[in-house]
């Protein structure tokens, strides 16, 4: 393995280091400090500031029974989603200790090789769709061979004499088509 060698020095790399990490702690205290303003935002939207001032002490009790009896509905509502949370939780681990014990007890049986015939493959993907069986040999071609010409066996040793010289070359050229 051969080793490169940066093209940006070392000290160039811990400089760009410090300059991404102080960017990134800047960056950091900007989306707190959005978060504090849209939460005060969201507060001021939603809970308007109480006017206190120039009320009975009759007022004053109404106001905060009305206040109580708010806090009661909404405490109410926070309980039943956390009962419900806490139900899919437990559901969700009872299925999943339940996938978990049927994949423990099932055991992949060994695959064996089957020979089926191109008839019982096609009804098997095309179910009932297929009334005739379908004949892959018909639509092939048929090919004709050609009998290889065979040469008669004679005595080579006159074939050889034949073929010595000038005329047995003139042979072998005249019998070539």
């Amino acid at each position: 393995m051969s080793e490169r060698k940066s093209k940006i020095s070392a000290s160039r790399r811990l400089h760009l280091k410090i300059k991404l990490l102080k960017t990134a702690a800047v960056m950091l205290e900007k989306t707190k400090e959005e978060r504090i303003q849209q939460k005060e935002v969201t507060l001021t939207e939603k809970v308007p500031p109480l006017q206190l001032s120039g009320l009975s002490v009759e007022d004053l009790q109404t106001l905060c029974k009305e206040l109580h009896r708010k806090i009661d509905v909404a405490d109410e509502e926070r309980y039943d989603i956390e009962a419900k949370v806490a139900k899919n939780i437990k559901e969700i681990e009872d299925l999943n200790r339940k996938v978990f014990e049927l994949k423990g007890k099932m055991k992949r049986p060994a695959l064996k090789r089957v020979k089926i015939s191109a008839d019982a493959m096609l009804g098997a993907l095309l179910g009932s769709k297929v009334k005739e069986s379908v004949d892959f040999k018909v639509n092939l071609k048929t090919v004709k061979k050609e009998e290889e010409k065979k040469e008669e066996v004679t005595d080579w040793r006159k074939n050889v004499e034949a073929m010595s010289g000038m005329e047995g070359r003139k042979k072998l050229f005249d019998a070539n088509p």
